[in-house]
């Protein structure tokens, strides 16, 4: 429950980013190397000329530690840290969200279909899975995404283009359906040997009824447990392909593409770096302990194993 309050805090804190970036009267996705700010009454350059070697160029402005005036210093760009950082939270908290329903509905439907409905179709699908299986999930991530980022995904009259934030979430909801519909299908396979399905079948029940209605409620509880543990390792995905440039594209920002851009500042300005870095770990470790605690809660047996030992 504290890792649960500690994720739905970072989730306000980003929920609220319009609020911040309005009343901070700053636009963290416009460059103003020419803005000033006043500090204890006095004018200060957010971009200030540079003190080292030649004195050539500019250090973006540290941190104030007040909020809505550069609480977190500026970037290369001249743009609130803090802003952005709140902003690109938000991003990756959607992007991760919206990937993880996205897996869940591909991996339960195609873990349900095979399992129960077994032969060839059983037999197709597995050997599909085993196929996305096969491969490393960043290198099959990131091979998605540079096929796709250039032309974007156009079937029939389905058209997403290169830019959009749906990109990341297709591409991030495919490469993980095998670590869902495979345990599904396990479960769905030994459900089906269940007297209340055999009753069910010499009923007349058809099986897509089946499915719905008796089998489906069996495996809600995988399913719930999937949704942080999944959301987790999504949020890292999409952090790892912005980073690369090949997940969010510019003028929108991730936690990702942020640490990107103050990959040149980890000497001068760390925070522009670091404070995305810690969130991306905070949120993901907190995602970690509550599905680890929600598995335990709702799954008896683990509690049985944890008696005996």
């Amino acid at each position: 429950m504290a890792s649960l309050a500690v994720f739905l805090l970072i989730v306000l804190a980003c929920v609220s980013a319009p609020f911040y970036a309005h009343w901070a009267q700053v636009d963290p996705f416009a460059s103003t190397l020419d803005a000033v700010i006043q500090i204890d009454g006095a004018d200060v350059a957010v971009m200030e000329p540079s003190t080292e070697g030649l004195g050539l160029g500019y250090t973006p402005l540290g941190p104030t530690w007040r909020l809505g005036n550069y609480f977190l210093g500026a970037d290369s760009q001249g743009r609130d840290v803090m802003a952005r950082m709140l902003y690109g939270g938000l991003i990756s908290l959607l992007i991760s969200g919206a990937a993880t329903i996205f897996t869940l509905i591909l991996g339960t439907s195609a873990g349900l279909i095979a399992g129960y409905f077994g032969g060839i179709t059983d037999t197709v699908l597995s050997r599909f899975l085993d196929v996305l299986w096969a491969f490393p999930i960043y290198l099959l991530a990131i091979s998605l995404s540079i096929v796709t980022i250039a032309q974007g995904i156009s079937i029939g009259p389905i058209e997403i283009e290169s830019g959009s934030l749906w990109l990341p979430v297709i591409i991030i909801g495919i490469v993980y359906v095998p670590y869902v519909a495979r345990p599904i299908r396990g479960q769905v396979l030994s459900l089906r040997r269940s007297e209340f399905v055999h009753a069910a079948v010499n009923l007349g029940v058809p099986g897509w009824r089946i499915l719905w209605r008796d089998i489906l409620p069996n495996i809600t509880t995988t399913l719930i447990v999937f949704v942080p543990l999944m959301m987790a390792l999504n949020m890292l995905t999409e952090s790892a392909l912005s980073f690369l440039s090949i997940g969010v594209q510019p003028p929108a920002a991730s936690w990702g593409t942020i640490i990107q851009d103050g990959q040149a500042l980890l000497y001068t300005r760390p925070l522009v770096a670091l404070a995305p870095g810690l969130a991306i770990a905070v949120s993901v470790m907190a995602l970690n302990v509550f599905g680890d605690g929600l598995r335990d809660a709702l799954d008896p047996r683990s509690k049985v194993r944890l008696g005996r030992d």
